[in-house]
């Protein structure tokens, strides 16, 4: 199977501190990986390390056969971030034509990325009065501009009601389908059904890097909850193989 993502041996400090220990695994290009674990777990900064805005001390990355944050990326790549990054003073609509105007493109795919977010009703108002739900779906809405061929999400579902939570993950399926390889963060468990692929990821280390079904198999249950406490309590302090996989 292609390879989207490839991590090798990558090591992040923050200060003297180590943030990730030497985390080493491969994305398959065409799927939706959650990468799942506790706040502080070193989530967000791996993503930041696959976008390419994080200083590493050691390994590698390569994102679509280039070096992380390659500027030839840049057009292939969609980042979403916990905070939103889109203009509070322009209209959803604004801010997505202007997006969509970076990559060349017309009104059209800003109105479809407005659709697929569940914006349509509020393209019109400005992203300054929209609640914190609001604003991450425009922010979201504007990192698909372009249908790239990676997108990266921290977190998209929080503070999304639960209708909302189940459309957005069929969008993101959609993507997947249509070629796109996903990667979603999250904190909640549950949101792990739903994925192709996962990286459990505690305290730095990567403790498991295989299907749900793979998960499920190495904990000896089904409950997703009670299998990363069981693979916490059984491999937080011993490395993964590089290719993955927990059994």
């Amino acid at each position: 199977m292609t390879s989207a993502i490839e991590i090798r041996d990558l090591v992040v400090n923050r200060g003297k501190r180590r943030v990730l220990h030497g985390i080493s695994c491969t994305i398959p290009a065409g799927s939706v990986t959650g990468l799942l674990g506790p706040s502080g777990s070193g989530k967000t900064t791996l993503l930041r390390a696959v976008v390419g805005v994080q200083v590493v001390a050691g390994g590698s990355v390569t994102v679509l056969g280039e070096p992380a944050g390659s500027p030839r990326l840049r057009r292939r790549v969609g980042y979403l971030t916990q905070a939103p990054s889109v203009y509070a003073d322009l209209t959803v609509r604004e801010n997505a034509r202007y997006f969509a105007r970076l990559y060349g493109l017309g009104a059209a795919e800003a109105d479809r990325v407005i659709r697929a977010v569940g914006l349509a009703d509020a393209a019109g108002q400005l992203v300054g009065t929209l609640s914190g739900g609001q604003r991450s779906r425009a922010s979201l809405a504007c990192a698909l501009v372009g249908r790239p061929e990676l997108v990266i999400l921290d977190e998209p579902t929080v503070g999304q009601d639960p209708v909302l939570r189940a459309e957005l993950w069929e969008t993101f399926r959609e993507m997947a389908a249509d070629g796109s390889t996903v990667v979603v963060s999250s904190h909640v468990m549950d949101e792990a059904a739903r994925c192709d692929r996962l990286l459990l990821i505690r305290e730095g280390r990567l403790i498991a890097d295989d299907t749900l079904a793979g998960v499920r198999a190495a904990a000896g249950t089904d409950d997703l909850e009670a299998a990363f406490l069981h693979l916490v309590r059984t491999r937080a302090t011993a490395p993964v193989p590089a290719e993955g996989g927990t059994r």
